[in-house]
């Protein structure tokens, strides 16, 4: 059997969009990854499903498999013919043992090859609005691994040289010896009044920066109990932090925001309120199916021709009909010489691809907001498809009536409660670690309500933030108070709405 091939690949210091295309098109491709610890589980989920996942992470004081098994273990893989990512925080040669395990497989006549990664000692810093070289302030920095104990007597890094020979020090591993490495430095001849700071979690949504002087750093760390992950900056630079911080800046940095959508729309509001900079949680209050009985779907499929129009409200319905379409063999040319309506922008996108373009949207993305749009136009005597949920309420169809037309609803697809995400989303809310809870439905409110029971769905502090008028009065009814709510019907317009909320509450604070 032919050899495979292993891919030392960087993932970069946290944020999974840092991680290169090249890397990203690895693990796309591959049939085992080995991963440490603290790796964002987007990036995995970016493996076909039926990869094989082996966590070798590291922690201080405990290994999940020590470095010559995990060396030992690629080559296995790679002679079974696989094609292996060895996907590892940061950038493999720097401090992180890439190089063991490349000189392993070379030794071993196994093909590999190395895709750099961002590493953590210059993106850390960057996230925290520290340039770790700039013009007039510093024209050279040091990588220093933080994990030696710098009181012993064999020490491999030169303290002496070190400590004036190098405009910025970064020290990564090194929190468990800040004093020790501080004492050193001070020792060595750095003023104790060296700008320094030390960044927790770095590049991801828990980001938190602690700045001081080198005689007080220490004490600063200890006050804000911070812990490994974490990068040490010594110098001049740590000073320009105050002028370049940008990413715990962000509108929703450091706000825990629960995302109730069905499963396969949560991503786009996930990455809008991520882009904000707020800690999101997916747990979908519902999950969308088919309707146990599409006889009266396909009928309405079937006899097209007798319609004038086809309204969609929301790209859901979009996806089912085109579904059921399919399944029926037939295709877009179906819906020749009908009128099409969408709800809002997102729903007539969702059409395009389908070689449609709306003929109509209204101003208002609502059921009333299409009956004011249609009131404009001569619909008298004409006869209406609405395919829709299957709990949908009435206003849509009795808003066509009232205008001389007729029309049919009928049922596309159904929402169901996503049990397993309901569990989560309880304890989460229960014990007070949601921030803000968004509903972009209806559904969504009352399967999560409907999950709690006779238990209160909020705590103290969590708000509630709505996609439109329907959705907020659902809320309402179900003995909620809504804080937020966008003034369009779309997530865009819903993320703008929680920003401007967290912003305002932020500057009436200070």
């Amino acid at each position: 059997m032919k050899n495979g091939k292993v891919y030392l690949v960087g993932a970069g210091p946290g944020d999974p969009d840092l991680i290169s295309v090249k890397g990203i098109n690895c693990l796309k491709k591959a049939d085992v990854v080995f991963y440490d610890r603290l790796l964002n589980e987007r990036l995995l989920n970016a493996a076909p499903a039926e990869a094989e996942r082996i966590d070798v992470g590291k922690v201080a004081g405990k290994h999940t498999k020590p470095q010559d098994e995990i060396n030992r273990l690629l080559a296995v893989k790679a002679r079974e013919g696989k094609t292996v990512v060895r996907l590892k925080g940061g950038d493999p040669f720097v401090l992180g043992r890439g190089g063991e395990e490349g000189e392993f497989l070379k030794q071993n006549s196994i093909l590999f090859e190395v895709i750099p990664g961002i590493t953590s000692a210059i993106a850390v810093p960057a996230y925290a609005g520290i340039p770790v070289t700039h013009r007039g302030v510093s024209s050279s920095f040091a990588v220093i691994t933080g994990h030696e104990d710098p009181s012993k007597a064999t020490s491999s890094i030169n303290w002496e040289k070190l400590a004036t020979g190098v405009d910025t020090l970064i020290f990564l591993m090194g929190m468990g010896n800040l004093e020790e490495i501080v004492a050193r430095l001070v020792e060595q001849g750095r003023p104790v009044t060296t700008p320094a700071a030390v960044i927790q979690d770095g590049t991801r949504p828990e980001q938190v920066t602690v700045s001081s002087s080198l005689e007080n750093i220490v004490s600063r760390a200890q006050e804000r109990h911070l812990v490994s992950p974490a990068i040490i900056v010594i110098g001049e630079v740590a000073g320009l932090r105050d002028r370049l911080s940008w990413f715990e800046n962000r509108p929703l940095f450091g706000k825990r925001i629960l995302v109730t959508r069905a499963a396969h729309q949560a991503s786009a509001l996930s990455q809008l309120l991520s882009e904000g900079g707020a800690q999101t949680t997916e747990l979908p209050a519902i999950e969308i199916r088919p309707v146990d009985d599409p006889k009266e779907l396909d009928r309405a499929i079937l006899n097209l021709k007798e319609y004038h129009w086809i309204i969609f409200t929301s790209a859901n319905s979009v996806a089912a009909f085109w579904q059921r379409l399919g399944e029926l063999k037939q295709d877009s040319r179906a819906l020749t010489g009908l009128k099409i309506g969408a709800v809002g922008p997102a729903t007539a996108k969702s059409l395009e691809p389908r070689g449609i373009i709306a003929d109509f949207v209204p101003k208002v993305y609502s059921s009333q907001g299409i009956v004011e749009g249609l009131e404009k136009l001569d619909i008298d005597g004409q006869r209406f498809l609405l395919p829709r949920v299957d709990i949908a309420d009435q206003a849509l169809m009795e808003g066509i009536e009232r205008l001389g037309a007729s029309a049919d609803e009928v049922p596309v697809y159904r929402t169901v409660p996503a049990t397993e995400a309901m569990t989560r989303a309880k304890e989460l809310l229960l014990v007070g670690e949601i921030d803000a809870i968004t509903f972009t439905s209806s559904s969504t409110v009352s399967n999560l309500v409907a999950a709690f029971g006779e238990h209160p769905v909020l705590t103290d502090g969590t708000k509630v933030a709505c996609i439109g008028p329907k959705t907020a009065e659902t809320a309402v009814k179900a003995g909620l108070k809504v804080d937020i709510m966008a003034s369009e019907q779309t997530i865009p317009s819903l993320v703008t709405a929680l920003e401007d909320f967290f912003t305002k509450t932020e500057e009436r604070r200070l």
